[in-house]
């Protein structure tokens, strides 16, 4: 393997790192941010629940109101009523008194309704209020994770950076060159080649090329994919076959067998 090639492994390494780390420095406020738009959400559903049990409640005020108006009514009507001195003054007073009646009969059956509507609503409350808590709890926590975790990161990268400096002062000019360039284009400029393909574009790589990445003495070039472009590396070690183990009890099984 060229010696600049096992550089730009390592130095590939810590670009992927560093790329990690500022994307998660860019994404945990991003979800803060999303957590607090739905905890806002949630509250603002609450709040809409809230007001309309405040508005059943204000309408049982008013129809408890307009009952004791009509009772009030019917109890002036019937004391005309002892003082008429006519049927048709009779009549028409029990008149008033049953229209009374019958409206209260209304407001009593409305008032029923707006209870069982408010006992609706104080259900959805109380979902409401754990789903504002549960908002909450969660916006709180992941809060603190945020800011330890970025925090945390700002460190991290300061330390990769310092890596990636050293790493990149022992590269030559032009492997250098060559890897910004990939990368740039790419995201990443170094691939593995691992069973005659391209780990990073999962082509196929053409025997000749093959051979060559595998060729041990083949130390002076570096070679790329032919498909994505990137430089290629072979590790002996990945591709080695690996040793069947037999387990002890089967060797035992079959010395049994053989007797």
């Amino acid at each position: 393997m060229h010696p600049d090639l096992e550089k730009l492994i390592v130095l590939q390494a810590h670009d992927v790192e560093a790329k990690r780390l500022r994307d998660e420095m860019v994404a945990l406020p991003k979800h803060v941010a999303a957590l607090e738009t739905k905890a806002k959400a949630t509250q603002g559903q609450r709040a809409v629940v809230l007001d309309l049990i405040a508005k059943e409640e204000a309408l049982r005020r008013r129809q408890e109101s307009d009952v004791k108006d009509q009772k009030a009514k019917i109890e002036r009507t019937r004391k005309h009523m002892d003082l008429a001195t006519t049927t048709v003054q009779v009549t028409a007073f029990e008149h008033e008194i049953a229209f009374a009646q019958a409206e209260i009969g209304k407001l009593e059956d409305a008032e029923i309704e707006s209870m069982e509507r408010s006992e609706e609503l104080e259900a959805q409350k109380r979902l409401a209020d754990e789903a504002v808590a549960d908002a909450t709890a969660a916006l709180d926590r992941e809060r603190i994770r945020a800011s330890e975790t970025v925090a945390l990161d700002k460190t991290l990268l300061a330390a990769v950076e310092e890596k990636r400096q050293a790493e990149r002062a022992e590269i030559g000019e032009a492997a250098l060159s060559t890897y910004d360039r990939i990368a740039k284009a790419k995201g990443t400029a170094v691939a593995e080649a691992l069973n005659q393909k391209c780990m990073a574009c999962q082509m196929m790589v053409r025997p000749q090329r093959w051979n060559d990445l595998r060729d041990r003495s083949n130390d002076d070039t570096m070679m790329t994919c032919e498909s994505c472009g990137r430089l290629l590396y072979y590790d002996p070690a990945r591709d080695a076959p690996q040793r069947k183990t037999v387990p002890v009890e089967s060797i035992a099984a079959s010395i049994i067998r053989s007797l």
